[in-house]
């Protein structure tokens, strides 16, 4: 009875640390941003184009839309000859605020890439910060987006 007791209270901690676990690593907008202006870390905007157009895009970043790109395997592909077939390359994610952008770093993890960040508080800022244009990181403006 006390190795079923055991056993049941081992099961259900090894459960809770499994879903307590954090799903990745994040990064401030301000920290993404020193770190891409460094050279380490390519930032990618994962936002649609009319998104790009009406609030600029994060000065530096690649224009990747998660969905302009024929699905997720079709992001992944453009992502890898972005970063020249390097899944080391570490990447910021930047979405609008910031749930595109954990979809993206899931499909990029699925995909072997292993320095993948969320920059969770995004462009427009919600709980987790005041987000990119608010903070007044620089942008670029993006008409032919």
């Amino acid at each position: 009875m006390l190795t079923q007791g055991l056993s049941l209270a081992a099961f259900v901690l090894l459960c809770l640390t499994a879903c307590s676990q954090d799903r990745g690593a994040t990064l401030s907008a301000p920290d993404a941003y020193a770190r891409a202006e460094a050279g380490n870390l390519t930032l990618i905007d994962v936002r649609h184009a009319d998104e790009w157009r009406q609030t600029g895009v994060a000065k530096g970043a690649l224009h990747i839309d998660m969905t302009g790109t024929q699905g997720e395997a079709g992001f992944v592909r453009e992502v890898t000859r972005s970063v020249g077939g390097n899944l080391r390359t570490p990447i910021g994610l930047l979405s609008l605020a910031g749930n595109r952008a954990a979809n993206a770093r899931d499909a990029l993890r699925a995909a072997g890439f292993t320095e993948v960040y969320v920059i969770p508080e995004g462009m427009q800022g919600n709980g987790n910060g005041p987000g990119w244009i608010e903070r007044g990181l620089p942008i670029e403006p993006c008409p032919d987006c």
